[in-house]
């Protein structure tokens, strides 16, 4: 999921924006701004980067042992046209 400190950092960014005269109702919005970035966020299609870098790796693994395959099937198709 995303990360909350992030969440909060960009709620704060958005209330900090309101002009002075609406600062004062901003101080309530922060929280609802907080709440509706974190529903509508949850809806997108986002893996979080340590999944991402999980993933990277099994790709990485999955691609050598495929490479490593093909090349013992050339070797076995090698051999057995001899």
């Amino acid at each position: 999921m995303l990360d909350p400190k992030k969440l909060e950092e960009l709620a704060k960014q958005i209330s900090e924006s309101v002009p002075p005269g609406v600062k004062s109702m901003a101080e309530g919005a922060e929280s609802k701004i907080r709440q509706i970035l974190q529903s509508q966020l949850s809806k997108l299609d986002f893996v979080s980067r340590e999944e991402f870098d999980v993933q990277s790796q099994v790709l990485i693994r999955t691609r050598e042992k495929l490479e490593a395959l093909e090349a013992r099937l050339a070797e076995l198709e090698k051999s057995s046209s001899e």
